[in-house]
C-alpha cells in the first residue's frame, strides 16, 4: 500500500471517531417516512390529473350533445327543481324570424288614428230584413204637391232589355212615386216633375254588385227605342257626385216630340243610384207632361234620400 493511501485511511479513522452513529431503527424510521411521502404525492398527482380528465370529458359530452358527467366530488351545485328546463345560454339580441314571431291580431285605425287590435271572431253587423216607411226621405215643404203613390211598376228605365244578376240577391225592395213642384210654382198648379223613388236590401255583399251591374248596362246601351214612341233616346253616364258608399248617375234624352217644347229642346230624365252599406236607394226622375229634370233639384233631394237611408241604419 502506498504512503499516500495509508495517510487517506488515517483521516478518514478520525473523522469518523468524531461522529455519532444514529442508531439502527431511528434509521429505519427516517427511510419509511420517506417513502410515505413519495406515495402520498404519487397520488395527489393521479387525483388531479383524474379530476382534469373528468372536467374536460364533460365539456366535450356536452358540446356534442350527450349526458354531460356529474361534477366532481366536492363540488358544490345548486340543483334544478324537479321538471324544470335548464336555463337557456345567452345569445344576443335579434328581431323574432317569420316562423318564430309571436302572432297578434290585426290592426286596425281608431278615429284618432291609434291602431288598435280587432278582436278574433268580432260580430259582423247583418243587413237590415225589411224597409220601414221612415226609410223614404220626405220632400222639402216648399217642393211639395201631397201627390204619392205606391202603386207598382219599374224601379229603373229600360236599357236594351237588360237583366240584373243581382235581382237574385235582393232581400225586400219598395218603392213609391211623387210628383215634386219648384218653389216659385204656386201650390194646386201642375207639377214640374215626379220621382220613382225605391229602396232594395240586399244580401251581405252584393249591393255592389247591383251598382256595378247598372253601370255595364248603360255603357252597352247608348241607344235604343222606347216602347210607344218614335223618338231615339241616348243614354250616358254622368259624374255621380259623392253620395253615400258609392252611386251611379246616368241621363236619358230625347228630342222633344213635335209640337212639344222648344224647337231644338231636348226632354231629359236622370236616373241616381246610391249604396250605403248593402241597401241601395234608386231616385229616377220621370218629369210631368214632358217637362226636363233639373240636375240641381235631383242633387237636393239624392241628398234627402242618402240622408233617410243613413238615419234609418244608424
Amino acid at each position: 500500500m502506498s504512503a499516500e493511501l495509508s495517510d487517506l485511511y488515517r483521516s478518514l479513522t478520525v473523522v469518523a471517531d468524531g461522529v455519532e452513529v444514529a442508531h439502527p431503527e431511528l434509521v429505519r424510521r427516517h427511510a419509511d417516512r420517506r417513502a410515505r411521502v413519495r406515495v402520498a404525492g404519487s397520488a395527489l398527482a393521479v387525483a388531479v390529473l383524474l379530476g382534469g380528465v373528468a372536467v374536460g370529458g364533460r365539456l366535450a359530452f356536452s358540446a356534442d350533445g350527450s349526458a354531460p358527467l356529474p361534477p366532481p366530488a366536492g363540488t358544490p351545485a345548486s340543483p334544478l327543481p324537479t321538471g324544470s328546463a335548464p336555463p337557456p345560454s345567452p345569445s344576443p339580441s335579434a328581431p323574432p324570424s317569420a316562423s318564430t314571431a309571436p302572432s297578434s291580431p290585426t290592426p286596425r285605425a281608431t278615429p284618432s288614428g291609434t291602431p288598435s287590435a280587432e278582436p278574433t271572431g268580432a260580430a259582423t253587423a247583418h243587413p237590415p230584413t225589411s224597409i220601414p216607411d221612415r226609410a223614404f226621405f220626405v220632400l222639402a215643404a216648399a217642393n211639395r204637391t201631397g201627390l204619392e203613390s205606391t202603386a207598382p211598376g219599374p224601379v229603373l228605365p229600360a236599357l236594351c232589355g237588360t237583366r240584373y244578376p243581382s235581382e237574385s240577391a235582393v232581400v225586400q225592395r219598395r218603392a213609391r212615386s211623387m210628383a215634386y213642384k219648384r218653389p216659385e210654382t204656386p201650390q194646386g198648379n201642375v207639377p214640374d216633375g215626379s220621382y220613382r223613388h225605391s229602396i232594395a236590401i240586399y244580401r251581405s255583399g252584393r249591393a255592389d254588385d247591383a251598382l256595378r251591374e247598372l253601370r255595364q248596362a248603360v255603357r252597352a246601351c247608348p241607344e235604343q227605342r222606347m216602347p210607344d214612341d218614335t223618338r231615339t233616346w241616348r243614354q250616358r253616364l254622368l259624374d255621380p257626385g259623392v253620395y253615400g258608399d258609392e252611386s251611379v248617375l246616368f241621363e236619358l234624352r230625347a228630342p222633344y216630340p213635335q209640337g212639344m217644347g222648344d224647337p231644338g229642346a231636348y226632354e231629359v230624365r236622370l236616373v241616381r243610384a246610391v249604396r250605403v252599406d248593402d241597401v241601395v236607394t234608386v231616385l229616377w226622375e220621370q218629369g210631368w207632361e214632358y217637362t226636363a229634370a233639373e240636375r240641381a233639384q235631383v242633387d237636393a233631394d239624392s241628398r234627402r234620400a242618402v240622408a233617410a237611408i243613413e238615419k234609418w241604419l244608424g
